[in-house]
């Protein structure tokens, strides 16, 4: 226990720039707080003793606002920074090296016996709001974005959004823990993509009633008439969506 106890310091000590000394992370950290309660009372929990392990957790989480069930199998190195509402249930498996945020819920989907809540792979990074779900499994070296919500399976080297939760990327690539902002907007790019394809469809209809107009007054087809201009992304309001327009 002392072992991972100094991979749970030396991981915030690596992650977390504002951590300036071993005492500050003891008295100010209660992701780590709530860590080391959850090692002790998943001992005594292992060792079946009725009722004592599920106090102590629910004085953890008046104390740290973390609330993790004893019954939960934590690896070594795991950082919840900040951790405020996190919730971790009792079948829950989270491997070394992981990174949750604050309102992080790794949770049930009904009230099935045996395996019901998700299983981390190692150097899973977990934004903050996001809630994963059921008896799946996250992949090593997955980030899931802020406020997704995930109820399937991810595989390996992932990036996950939205709700519910789609991998928007996947690579071989070994993720930086602490780049969990440098998402894909999932939502912008779609938008992006259907305004281009309305621009296309209008400039057809206006290459069409132009040509109708020529027919109309007895002039031959053209097929060199301009399309014109058409709404696309030329509209204010998406240009602000997509953080793209000069609002100055």
């Amino acid at each position: 226990m002392l072992n991972t106890l100094k991979s749970d310091l030396a991981i915030i000590r690596e992650r977390d720039p504002a951590a300036k000394g071993l005492l500050e992370i003891l008295l100010c950290y209660p992701g780590f707080q709530a860590l080391t309660m959850h090692r002790i009372s998943n001992r005594i929990w292992r060792l079946k003793i009725p009722l004592l392990p599920r106090v102590l957790s629910q004085l953890t989480r008046s104390l740290t606002g973390i609330e993790i069930h004893p019954g939960a199998r934590i690896g070594k190195g795991v950082f919840i920074d900040h951790g405020m509402g996190v919730v971790i249930g009792e079948t829950a498996e989270i491997g070394n090296r992981c990174l949750l945020y604050q309102g992080v819920t790794l949770g049930g989907t009904g009230k099935d016996e045996g395996k019901r809540h998700p299983t981390l792979d190692e150097n899973v990074v977990i934004g903050a709001g996001a809630k994963v779900l059921g008896a799946i499994t996250v992949g090593s070296n997955t980030r899931i974005g802020a406020g997704s919500v995930v109820v399937k399976d991810v595989e390996a080297n992932s990036t996950v959004v939205g709700i519910p939760g789609r991998v928007v990327h996947q690579s071989g690539v070994k993720i930086n823990p602490l780049a969990h902002s440098a998402l894909p907007d999932a939502e912008a790019n779609i938008i992006r993509n259907l305004m281009d394809r309305i621009d296309h469809l209008e400039n057809q209809v206006i290459s069409l009633q132009k040509n109708l107009t020529h027919i109309q007054e007895g002039k031959p087809k053209r097929e060199d008439i301009p399309s014109g201009e058409s709404q696309n992304l030329k509209d204010r309001e998406i240009l602000e969506f997509l953080g793209e327009a000069d609002i100055n």
